[in-house]
């Protein structure tokens, strides 16, 4: 009995695996393969394959062309620069246009389609030199979508309203609407002309932005970066009629010059000039498209500024690295902290972290309220901060006349003025650095 029992039950173990691997079968076969009532798919060409795309909508076709450097450019019709992104987002279209359904397996009439004289046809060329034209027909008459078909194959099908969005597009729309084509990545300088007075920017070994022009100075670099920001994102407005286009000009003409900006990449220099009406409107003239161009409050508030304005205020560079060594000397008292392993010591006593802590806060918000030319005397402060694993020393030198703190950098020829409130905060801030309270003893009466 017990034998035949094991019989039993191997027979039904072996039954159950060859369920379990039949059906792992099954599903390795419909890897890849679509759902038998997925839509059927329209186009699937990778992106990389194609080469030129011509979009014809009335009696306008627009031609893009894919260069040798891997780039878009509009052809016709007129050459311009395409917008790499814009262009991407189409090209992609056609790696997986699929249909929202099958109307007809072989229309034997295209007319009541609207596919007999498509409003819309997008002809694709691929690397082969093989080619496929998408017709776009009417709208389907419970709208959301619209007929279709491929030139050349008899099935209609309908394609979704926001497909033909993606597709329906001119030269106006792929066309490069920014007002100064440099590229970001290879920026090296930028300057800066407001009210005749010229401030140049580029960047130094570390790749970090410092003013150059009037005299080197060390710069924000989130300030330059917003500044290059807003030249970047500097656009036309395509849709003008050409009458607005003659009254933009004039304006132009008349109003006031707020800035003029140059960028430098390894391409060249382009040139962006910002005036203001008495209406408070921005124009913009670039010299590396053509025409004037209705410029917004964002750009022309944005040039409208100083050298103070770019230069950093902060007195200590180490930003949010975490500092090694701290030297505080402040008159015939010196504190000199160091941190070994995550504890902080001076003298071989530890000190207390967080006390620690709240000195190398007031050190890294030191900020200069004004940028004096003189007043800087024998300094009664000096603070010294190693961070960046030792790489990077920063030593500070702060002086007093009357109720002015005057600051430098050691070795640099930069004056800060200083609030009083801060130098006060930073003095006790190191004055308070003391060893950690003792741990607490255990109790150890039963309850």
């Amino acid at each position: 009995m017990q034998l035949r029992g094991l019989l039993a039950a191997a027979g039904v173990l072996a039954l159950l695996a060859g369920g379990v691997w039949y059906s792992n079968k099954l599903e390795k076969e419909k890897e890849g393969k679509p759902a038998p009532d997925a839509p059927p798919k329209i186009l699937e060409i990778p992106a990389d394959q194609i080469r030129q795309i011509d979009i014809a909508k009335g009696p306008e076709t627009t031609t893009l062309k894919r260069a040798s450097d891997g780039k878009w450019q509009v052809t016709a019709p007129q050459p311009l620069r395409a917008d790499q992104d814009n262009v991407s987002t189409l090209v992609n279209t056609f790696s997986s246009l699929s249909s929202e359904r099958l109307i007809e397996e072989k229309a034997s009439s295209l007319a009541g389609f609207g596919l007999d004289s498509p409003a819309l046809s997008v002809n694709i060329t691929k690397k082969d030199g093989k080619t496929s034209k998408l017709l776009i027909g009417n709208e389907t008459p419970t709208g959301g979508g619209v007929f279709a078909k491929l030139d050349g194959d008899p099935r209609v099908f309908t394609l979704a309203s926001w497909n033909k969005s993606s597709l329906d597009k001119t030269s106006k729309d792929l066309r490069d609407k920014r007002l100064l084509t440099f590229d970001s990545d290879k920026l090296t300088r930028v300057e800066l002309t407001v009210k005749g007075q010229t401030v140049e920017f580029g960047k130094n070994n570390q790749n970090e932005w410092q003013i150059v022009r009037p005299k080197p100075m060390r710069a924000d670099g989130g300030q330059v970066e917003e500044l290059v920001r807003k030249l970047r994102d500097a656009k036309m407005d395509t849709d003008l009629a050409e009458d607005e286009a003659k009254k933009i000009a004039a304006a132009y003409s008349r109003a006031q010059l707020v800035a003029i900006a140059r960028a430098t990449d390894a391409a060249g220099t382009q040139q962006l000039e910002v005036r203001k009406s008495k209406d408070n409107t921005y124009y913009a003239k670039s010299d590396a498209v053509e025409g004037i161009h209705k410029a917004t409050s964002d750009l022309g508030d944005g040039l409208n500024k100083s050298t103070d304005d770019f230069r950093n205020k902060k007195l200590f560079d180490f930003g949010w690295s975490d500092p090694s060594q701290v030297e505080l000397r402040d008159g015939d008292k010196t504190r000199k902290l160091e941190k070994a392993s995550d504890k902080w010591m001076e003298a071989n006593k530890q000190m207390d972290s967080t006390s620690v802590q709240s000195l190398i806060d007031k050190l890294r918000d030191l900020s200069a309220a004004k940028f004096p030319d003189s007043g800087f005397t024998t300094p009664i402060v000096e603070a010294t901060v190693t961070s960046n694993e030792g790489k990077r020393v920063e030593k500070v030198l702060i002086s007093q006349a009357g109720d002015r703190f005057i600051a430098k950098r050691d070795n640099e020829p930069a004056l800060y003025e200083l609030d009083k409130t801060a130098v006060d905060e930073l003095r006790k801030a190191a004055a308070d650095v003391k060893e950690p309270p003792p741990p607490k003893k255990e109790d150890t009466k039963k309850k």
